[in-house]
C-alpha cells in the first residue's frame, strides 16, 4: 500500500462498514431456511437488526464524499461527472446484473423473465437478485446529483439555511414513513406497491444529511466528537426498540418484518452513522494506519457488494446448507468470512485484470 495514499474520510468508513455488514444479510436469510431452533432464530433476528444500517450508511457516505470532492468544482460538467460514474458504478452494475439473470436466474425476486421485455424489466427494476433493489435506488442519487449540488450550494455555510433544510428533510421523512407504514408495510398495497422501497425518496434523509454533514463539516465534526457518548445511548435504545418490534410478530422469525422504513430503524441508522463518523474522526486525527486500509477498500466496496450474493449462493450450494443445518452460527460465520474474502478478492482481481487489458483494447481500437 502506497504511503502517500490519503487518509479516509467519513464516507469511506460508512461505505466499507456498510458493505462489510450487508454481506451477512442474505446469509442470515439462508440460515432461517434450515428451520433453526428458537434460540438460533432469536440471535439471527438480533444480528439482522444489528446490520440493518447498510443502505442508509452507504447513501450517506456516497453523498458525503461526492459532495466533498465535487461541490466546489464549478468547472465539473454534469456530462463529465456522469461519464466517471458510468465507468465506476454503472458498468459493474450492468455486468453483475447480467451474471445474476443469466447464470443464477433462480435468484430473481417477485417474478421471473420469460421474454425480452420481462428480461429488460427484471434488469432495471432491481429484481435480478435479492440485493439489487439497492442499486436501482442508489443510482437514482447518482443521476440526481445536480439536485444535491443545488441544495448544498444554496445552504453554503449559512447556519439558518442548514437548519431549515434539515427540518424540511425530517418532515418529508416523517410523512414518508407514515405513508409507507399505513399503505405498504403490512398495508393494503404491500404486494403491488413494493417498488416504492427502491424510490430515492425513501432514503432522501440520508442523502441530504450527507450533503449537510460536509457543508457544515466543522460544526458537524465538533458535535460528533462532543456528543458521541449520547449518540451511543441513542443507538442502544433504538436497537432495543427495533428488536422489540421484530419479535412482536413471534416465531418463526421473518426478516421482512424488519424493514428500513420505520421510525425506530431511522433513528437507529442515524445513530450508527454518527458512531461511524466519530470512529473516523478519532482515527484520522490520531493518524492511525488503519485509515489507509479503509480508504483503499472503500474504493472497491460497491463492486464487492455487487458480487457478494453470487459468492454466498455458491458457498451455500457447495457446503453451506449442510454446515448451517448442523451448526447454525458456525455455518453463518464461515460462509460470511469466505463471502467477504471472495467479494473483495474478485473486486480487486477484476480491477487488476482490467488495468492490464484496457491499454491493449484502446491500442487495438486506434489501429482498427
Amino acid at each position: 500500500m502506497n504511503n502517500t495514499e490519503p487518509a479516509a474520510d467519513i464516507g469511506d468508513y460508512l461505505k466499507l462498514g456498510a458493505c462489510t455488514a450487508v454481506m451477512s444479510q442474505p446469509i442470515l436469510g439462508y440460515a432461517l431456511t434450515t428451520s433453526p431452533s428458537i434460540a438460533a432464530q432469536t440471535w439471527i433476528g438480533i444480528l439482522y437488526n444489528l446490520v440493518k444500517y447498510t443502505a442508509p450508511a452507504f447513501i450517506f457516505g456516497i453523498l458525503y464524499t461526492t459532495t466533498r470532492m465535487t461541490i466546489d468544482h464549478r468547472d465539473l460538467t454534469y456530462r463529465r461527472y456522469l461519464r466517471n460514474a458510468w465507468h465506476a458504478l454503472f458498468i459493474p452494475t450492468i455486468w453483475w446484473t447480467l451474471v445474476y439473470l443469466l447464470v443464477m436466474p433462480q435468484m430473481q425476486q417477485v417474478s421471473r423473465y420469460h421474454d425480452p421485455r420481462t428480461f429488460l424489466w427484471q434488469f432495471v427494476n432491481g429484481n435480478a437478485a435479492p440485493h439489487l433493489w439497492y442499486n436501482t435506488m442508489m443510482l437514482q442519487f447518482i443521476i440526481l446529483m445536480p439536485l444535491f449540488w443545488a441544495i448544498g450550494r444554496w445552504c453554503g455555510h449559512d447556519r439558518r439555511r442548514g437548519i431549515f433544510t434539515a427540518c424540511v428533510t425530517v418532515l418529508i421523512a416523517a410523512v414518508w414513513l407514515w405513508f409507507y407504514d399505513s399503505q405498504v408495510f403490512h398495508g393494503p398495497h404491500a404486494t403491488d406497491w413494493y417498488l416504492l422501497d427502491r424510490l430515492f425518496v425513501s432514503f432522501l434523509i440520508y442523502g441530504i444529511f450527507g450533503v449537510l454533514a460536509w457543508q457544515y463539516h466543522e460544526r458537524f465534526d465538533r458535535l460528533i466528537l462532543k456528543w458521541w457518548p449520547v449518540i451511543a445511548e441513542v443507538f442502544a435504545g433504538a436497537f432495543w426498540w427495533t428488536n422489540q418490534e421484530l419479535f412482536r410478530y413471534g416465531f418463526p422469525v421473518k426478516l421482512t418484518n424488519a424493514p428500513y422504513y420505520k421510525p425506530s430503524m431511522t433513528v437507529y441508522d442515524l445513530a450508527i452513522i454518527g458512531l461511524f463518523a466519530a470512529l473516523c474522526l478519532f482515527q484520522v486525527r490520531a493518524k492511525r494506519p488503519f485509515t489507509k486500509f479503509v480508504h483503499r477498500f472503500a474504493g472497491f466496496a460497491y463492486k464487492a457488494y455487487l458480487s457478494n450474493v453470487f459468492w454466498s449462493e455458491c458457498l451455500w450450494l457447495l457446503f453451506g446448507r449442510t454446515l448451517t443445518t448442523a451448526h447454525t452460527l458456525t455455518g453463518i460465520l464461515v460462509i460470511y468470512v469466505l463471502t467477504w474474502c471472495l467479494s473483495f478478492g474478485s473486486a480487486f482481481g477484476i480491477h487488476a485484470v482490467w488495468v492490464r487489458v484496457k491499454p491493449k483494447c484502446v491500442k487495438s481500437q486506434n489501429f482498427s
